[in-house]
């Protein structure tokens, strides 16, 4: 596999690898359906921010910069935001993003075009919330299928803040252990234009340390990772940072999801530097989060290691979200 993470180092790489990497599929084409610009940005966040979900995935940012891997469009239907996924074999639209009454019409757009075409009708990312809309509306219609591997984790703030309780006595440990062995050495700081470029440089060391070339799923995480950095001002990202003996040893990137949810999609730090992780997720939260009821730190794509590190933070809810098709 060609080294993704290289050619995502600047901003107008970027650009390109998503224009050639994208499909060129279109099937909907007329129904208005285009790919995701850095000017969608306003609109679709308009649409996210007032029809608000705790999926992670309804964050014009993580839509965006994910778009070279997995090429979603979208479009404006029946006064709804729809998005849709395809590729060779597989289509399908996530549950529209409006009023009730604008999302059945959308849906019967949808399924309407669907039949035209002879392809099957299908809706992803659905929520349990989601699902009981369309049993109410539609019973006995649809079926949902759950995946476990894609749930996110959701954190009440004060929690992760405080570390309070006896559950989380070992989570406190880390971070005293840290405080302990660096006392005087280390520093929180926002991610700015001032250390951007630090966080850039230590993501690079982070990748040839996790030898990531030889992972494409860490590989494109690591793209993810370089190009949320340089498109932090226009994503309008928030992102914190540790130093340790004036070097960066770890960093994090979010945003706002609703009104009450922060979502964090960026976590890196060195191993090598005990207590590293629980510390910067510590202080993002305490620094850049504290007006927020609720963290969603993202699924765990199955990985049985980061399920168990997830787990141990004890999150207050899980968001499901399934694969809908007709019955």
């Amino acid at each position: 596999m060609q080294d993704i993470t290289k050619e995502c180092e600047t901003v107008n790489e970027l650009v390109r690898i998503v224009s050639k990497r994208r499909s060129a599929k279109n099937t909907f084409a007329e129904l208005g359906f285009k790919n995701i610009e850095l000017s969608d940005k306003d609109l679709v966040t308009e649409y996210l921010m007032k029809y608000p979900s705790k999926s992670c995935e309804r964050a014009f940012a993580n839509i965006y910069l994910w778009s070279y891997k997995y090429p979603v469009t979208w479009a404006i239907i029946e006064k709804t935001l729809v998005f849709k996924s395809e590729d060779d074999g597989h289509l399908a639209f996530a549950f529209p993003a409006g009023e009730d009454e604008d999302i059945k019409n959308a849906l019967n757009s949808l399924e309407v075009a669907c039949k035209e075409k002879e392809i099957d009708f299908a809706l992803y990312l659905v929520t349990p919330e989601n699902y009981a809309k369309l049993e109410n509306w539609y019973p006995g219609k649809f079926s949902v299928e759950y995946d476990r591997d894609s749930a996110d984790y959701v954190y009440e703030m004060e929690s992760l803040a405080t570390l309070a309780g006896k559950k989380l006595h070992g989570k406190r440990n880390h971070i005293n252990h840290f405080l302990a062995e660096f006392t005087g050495r280390w520093t929180y700081e926002a991610i700015t234009d001032e250390n951007v470029e630090d966080c850039f440089e230590m993501a690079l060391k982070w990748r040839k340390e996790s030898e990531c070339e030889d992972d494409p799923e860490k590989a494109a995480e690591v793209c993810v990772t370089l190009n949320s950095l340089r498109l932090l001002k226009e994503l309008d990202l928030r992102g914190g940072c540790l130093r340790l003996d004036g070097k960066i040893v770890a960093f994090t990137v979010g945003e706002p999801l609703s009104e009450d949810t922060f979502v964090v999609h960026i976590e890196k730090a060195y191993a090598e530097v005990n207590g590293a992780y629980p510390m910067i997720n510590q202080q993002f939260i305490l620094h850049e989060c504290a007006n927020f009821k609720y963290i969603n730190r993202e699924e765990d794509t199955g990985s049985e290691g980061l399920r168990q590190a997830k787990m141990s933070y004890r999150p207050a809810f899980m968001v499901e979200k399934g694969q809908v098709k007709l019955k």
